[in-house]
């Protein structure tokens, strides 16, 4: 039987957002989880997704001032997302042909989680170097 991801998908509310709330406090969100991404939510709607690199890409690198650019200004706005009931197959493949590394988890316009690369790896290949760093305790 082909696994799913409602399967391998992480546990609990997704960290979220607000588009107007600052990269510093979503940078803070993040470390507090100790996670790569927050969704950017606008009330129960998924407008974006925003990553530690795009904080660093997009807006550090390009001088922008962390306390005073909003998330919605940075995040990704044209997103892939994934049902609970899409095959980790398809999720690999989309990560492939797309070059993205997390993918929102869908149902019923609901989001129920992020799917990353680190998740499909430690279900495919544990043992492998991005399974071990992605099973590995956070080093901050």
């Amino acid at each position: 039987m082909k696994q799913k991801i409602r399967d391998i998908m992480p546990r609990g509310t997704p960290t979220r957002v607000k588009p107007t709330e600052t990269l510093s406090v979503a940078a803070k969100k993040m470390k507090s989880a100790n996670i790569g991404c927050v969704l950017v939510m606008d009330g129960e709607e998924v407008v974006g997704l925003l990553t530690d690199r795009d904080i660093v890409v997009r807006a550090v690198a390009e001088g922008l001032d962390p306390v005073a650019t909003a998330a919605g200004d940075v995040c990704s706005k044209e997103l892939a997302t994934l049902s609970p009931d899409d095959l980790v197959d398809n999720a690999i493949e989309l990560m492939r042909k797309k070059a993205i590394r997390r993918i929102p988890v869908m149902e019923d316009q609901s989001v129920l989680g992020v799917v990353s690369l680190g998740d499909l790896a430690l279900e495919r290949d544990p043992t492998s170097v991005l399974g071990g760093i992605s099973s590995a305790k956070a080093n901050v």
